[in-house]
């Protein structure tokens, strides 16, 4: 299995947020990913997708062949280039069959839970590829009514009575190459929901989740 981990320059939320020290770590949160994914067996290679020099160096100072550099095209470096622009530039890069796409914002999974979803992806024959969620039952509205209950039938459900819904928390996706080339998407037409749970779940997006992560990493490697 080859791992696809994009880490483009130019993050503005978070300046150089791939790269820029975390919880004291020099490399920051490119790498700790890179420290936790080269430690899972089942992955043969790690393909890091970037235009940013810093990565590069990160990347370069493991001297560890399974670490694989691909300078991305500027055109797919910017701020406009969309998912789907990736998503269609992934399987033209790497030629592995099974493609796990993940992310260093995501820095708490843990080799265990990428085992764990690796073996239910090539052990399943009822789903086509695989992606990690958060399960949501609680109340939902949108910006008039509830959305998943009934208040003319009952106000306050117990939330054990709700239904249970996914959000994609975007830890990774695992997928064929064949489905990114058919589907031209990082999932395929039937992907299994690998619930991950607590700190795992979190995605660093604005600067007040790197503090947050920042905290949890300190309090569990103290």
């Amino acid at each position: 299995m080859t791992i696809f981990l994009p880490c483009r320059l130019g993050s503005e939320r978070i300046p150089q947020k791939n790269t820029k020290t975390f919880a004291g770590v020099k490399g920051g949160l490119l790498k700790v990913k890179l420290n936790t994914l080269l430690k899972v067996p089942a992955i043969d290679s790690i393909v890091v997708s970037t235009n940013d020099t810093e990565v590069i160096n990160i990347a370069k100072s493991f001297k560890n062949e399974r670490v694989v550099i691909d300078i991305r095209p500027e055109r797919l470096a910017t701020s406009s280039a969309s998912t789907d622009d990736i998503i269609n530039y992934v399987p033209t890069i790497i030629k592995d069959e099974d493609i796990l796409w993940t992310h260093v914002t995501s820095p708490f999974i843990s080799v265990s839970t990428f085992e764990k979803a690796i073996e239910q992806y090539f052990n399943s024959d009822e789903y086509d590829s695989l992606m990690t969620v958060n399960k949501i039952q609680t109340f939902l509205w949108d910006k008039e009514k509830p959305i998943n209950y009934n208040r003319s039938i009952e106000k306050w459900p117990r939330t054990q009575s709700l239904p249970e819904l996914y959000e994609i928390n975007s830890g990774f996706f695992i997928n064929s190459r064949e489905n990114y080339i058919n589907h031209q998407d990082r999932i395929g037409l039937k992907p299994y929901l690998f619930l991950t749970e607590g700190y795992e779940s979190l995605d660093i997006d604005w600067p007040e989740d790197f503090k947050l992560a920042e905290m949890i990493y300190k309090q569990k490697n103290q």
